[in-house]
């Protein structure tokens, strides 16, 4: 399996999740989209799907 730069950023999660729910008649506040995109890059590492980078 080769190797490939993936970068994810938890805004570009939230605005996934938000588009998705309200197609399904959900309509969350954006505390609620920053509490599930947290989560959602927590579980990617934490599965080891994707690696935390520290940019300045």
């Amino acid at each position: 399996m080769r190797e490939m730069d993936v970068y994810i950023d938890t805004e570009e999660i939230a605005e996934f999740f938000f588009r998705h729910l309200t197609e399904r008649g959900y309509v969350p506040s954006e505390e609620e989209l920053a509490e599930i995109a947290d989560i959602t890059f927590e579980y990617l590492i934490e599965k080891c799907i994707i690696d935390e980078e520290i940019t300045d």
